[in-house]
């Protein structure tokens, strides 16, 4: 059957996994039955119902972006204290001098409210209504508002994270985060345009790897802090302190292609530098145009650097897209490029999978391969407009492809995984054995080492047990 522009396929789709979703399945035990049977219980009663999915096991968030999971007040704080000021009428923070009624310093949106209120609307998307700005266009903004904060309080970011994770009952988190001072893109940048091989070869030779040892201290000192900020190994600990995580090093991909190329080299560097590196992965708005008209290009750069480094997992933004960003034309083959020529085992978003070239194929493809889709059902319907039936989770579920939930920017969307599981079980409509098969795949389809896997799922599976041996009433 041909998926592209079949809506009612995929409404039909939608219906079946979401009757089968709610029967207990082939050997599940009488526990996990009166579980799956509660969750359809409160489906009427929402504040009920986000209080047995908050205490649910949630396993891992496979696709958060540290810079976009921070609460908007808190960037208010560190603003405040590194003597930064706002910009009132363009609401980002800046550099001093704070030297004019339009340049104010950020401690007085600490002592203002309606000041506060501002920024945390232009921060996130929170009370956002489109009409001049998009959704696509308020959210992506919001990262540049706030970057003059930087990486100076990534330990408080972590603790933020972690706890607020915990909180959720997420016990592993790869978080998206450059703990460099941005030595890779700086050498791009003095490369000429040349082929990949001596892009490589003078990269190399100007000290790439040595220019990337600097992270591991970065990042002790960051996590050392965030130790000490929930307190832990103490009787006082936060429960924050029990969540493991791993770092994705980002690449932006709107930027001049020497530059882009040195930042992917220095993701399948950086893991035999320090191992809290597991992948890599590509950001900025995929329907840029630059990322648009490059996006074949960066695959065949990953292509080509892969083989010498075969034994780097890679997970790939790609379909982030809708008609409402793109148009037909751009969502042909983002998907299935990342697969076959990017050599993706993991794709974040997948939106627009329906819109590929031959997308039943596709989707058989990422089944047989086992390609995890991380979803982010908030985010995609802030950014994308995409939600309820016109999202392709039925379709993934449907074909076999293994899913999983994710928050995304968590801070700028205004969500959690909680509310990410609640999306669906209401808009999507699933059942407690679907959840719980992707909160189960969020750790198989983990880049943590095995040792680490095996002990994330005992723990998962110890967690399952005792939630559905007294799941909230």
């Amino acid at each position: 059957m041909k998926l592209r522009g079949a809506p009612l396929v995929v409404a039909f789709m939608l219906s079946a996994i979401c009757t089968a979703s709610a029967q207990p399945a082939r050997g599940q035990n009488s526990n996990e039955t009166a579980a799956a049977a509660r969750l359809e219980a409160l489906r009427g009663d929402s504040a009920r119902l986000a209080a047995f999915l908050r205490a649910m096991p949630k396993g891992g968030d496979l696709h958060n972006h540290v810079s976009g999971a921070i609460s908007p007040v808190s960037w208010a704080g560190w603003a405040a204290a590194d003597g930064l000021c706002f910009v009132v009428s363009t609401a980002a923070l800046s550099r001093p001098p704070c030297d004019g009624r339009d340049r104010i310093p950020a401690t007085r949106l600490l002592a203002d409210s309606r000041l506060m209120e501002s920024a945390v609307e232009a921060w996130s998307m929170h009370n956002f209504h489109a009409g001049s700005e998009s959704g696509a266009d308020h959210f992506f903004a919001t990262f540049g508002k706030t970057a003059a904060v930087g990486n100076a309080h990534l330990g408080e970011m972590l603790a933020e994270v972690m706890s607020r994770a915990a909180r959720d009952h997420v016990s592993y988190i790869e978080l998206m985060v450059n703990a460099d001072d941005g030595s890779a893109a700086r050498l791009g940048a003095q490369i000429g345009a040349k082929d990949f091989s001596a892009m490589r070869a003078e990269l190399e030779r100007d000290g790439l790897e040595a220019a990337l040892r600097h992270v591991t201290s970065a990042l002790n000192d960051a996590e050392q802090r965030q130790r000490e900020l929930l307190r832990c190994g103490t009787k006082t600990a936060d429960p924050g302190c029990g969540v493991t995580v791993r770092y994705i090093y980002q690449i932006v991909r709107n930027r001049a292609p020497q530059v882009v190329f040195a930042q992917i080299l220095a993701g399948f560097t950086l893991p035999s530098i320090d191992r809290r590196y597991v992948s890599f992965n590509l950001v900025a708005p995929e329907h840029s145009g630059v990322a648009a008209r490059d996006f074949e290009l960066h695959m065949r750069m990953i292509d080509f650097l892969r083989a010498s480094h075969p034994n780097i997992p890679i997970t790939l933004h790609a379909g982030e897209l809708s008609r409402a960003v793109a148009s037909p034309a751009t969502m042909r083959s983002h998907i299935r490029q990342s697969i076959q020529l990017g050599h993706a085992s993991r794709i974040g978003h997948g939106v627009d999978v329906l819109q590929e070239d031959s997308a039943d194929s596709l989707l058989g493809e990422m089944a047989r391969r086992h390609v995890l889709v991380e979803i982010a059902l908030a985010s995609n319907d802030v950014i994308l407009g995409v939600r309820g039936p016109a999202h392709p989770l039925a379709a993934y579920l449907a074909h076999g492809v293994p899913v999983a939930l994710a928050t995304d920017d968590e801070g700028v969307s205004v969500s959690d995984m909680t509310l990410e599981y609640t999306r669906a079980v209401s808009d999507q409509h699933l059942g407690y054995v679907a959840l719980k098969t992707m909160a189960r795949n969020s750790i198989a389809y983990s880049f943590a080492d095995d040792t680490t896997k095996k002990r994330l799922q005992s723990e998962l599976e110890r967690d399952f047990d005792r939630f559905e041996r007294s799941p909230p009433r």
